[in-house]
């Protein structure tokens, strides 16, 4: 795993109640900090994603383990675009503890109206920030 392969980079305080009775952090805490990457990219101040009245909601996530993470430490969270479709797309990401790769993700991402609690297309914005951190194969 090269730390170029992701544009997006967070990151995120592992606390002591992460940590289940065997001393690891527990499988619920990964997800917080999957979000903790997916809303420093999708929610940027500077660059927001979203247009006024629309939210984002996962529809989809896959999440594997590959090793223990520990207290005290950091959690360091890599994001990257895999694809666009018309409103919605797939995030990957990878969670780190120090040099090892902790868990993959991939999540389905889904552009909806507040007001109609439905599908909406992905603004020409939002879809020119989602290239800027866009696998190229």
């Amino acid at each position: 795993m090269n730390k170029s392969d992701y544009p997006s980079w967070a990151m995120d305080t592992i606390r002591f109640a992460d940590t289940d009775k065997l001393g690891h952090v527990n499988n619920a805490a990964f997800s917080t900090f999957l979000e903790t990457g997916r809303t420093h990219f999708l929610l940027d101040r500077e660059k927001p994603l979203n247009q006024p009245g629309t939210s984002f909601v996962i529809a989809k996530l896959i999440l594997d383990f590959k090793a223990e993470m520990h207290w005290p430490g950091q959690a360091h969270i890599g994001t990257r675009c895999k694809s666009i479709g018309r409103s919605s797309f797939v995030l990957e990401q990878v969670i780190l503890q120090d040099d090892t790769v902790a868990a993959l993700a991939e999540t389905v991402m889904v552009m909806f109206d507040e007001t109609t609690r439905k599908s909406t297309p992905l603004s020409d914005i939002a879809i020119a920030r989602l290239k800027e951190i866009q696998v190229v194969s």
